[in-house]
């Protein structure tokens, strides 16, 4: 159900989802964390360290990810040899 609708027949009204962290204000809108208005007083440098940080970690994500994958594909193959080897 949308919003209007659940508020409607359930009568339920969360509100916009918030939280401090550090000292910092945000609110959860359109998807995103934003930081509520005049709450922001990190800093510039701090939030592109951040920024590369969090792509560092998700490439790093992705590259193990894809060595799972391969690892699987590596066990399913041995597995079928070994399976065709005792038929033999």
């Amino acid at each position: 159900l949308d919003r209007s609708t659940r508020e409607a027949e359930l009568g339920l009204e969360y509100g916009i989802p918030t939280m401090n962290l550090a000292g910092q204000s945000l609110k959860f809108e359109n998807g995103q964390w934003v930081a509520e208005s005049g709450s922001f007083t990190g800093d510039r440098r701090e939030m592109q360290r951040l920024r590369k940080r969090n792509q560092q970690l998700e490439e790093e994500n992705n590259l193990l990810r894809l060595k799972v994958d391969i690892l699987l594909d590596m066990l399913s193959e041995t597995t079928a040899e070994s399976h065709l080897m005792e038929k033999e």
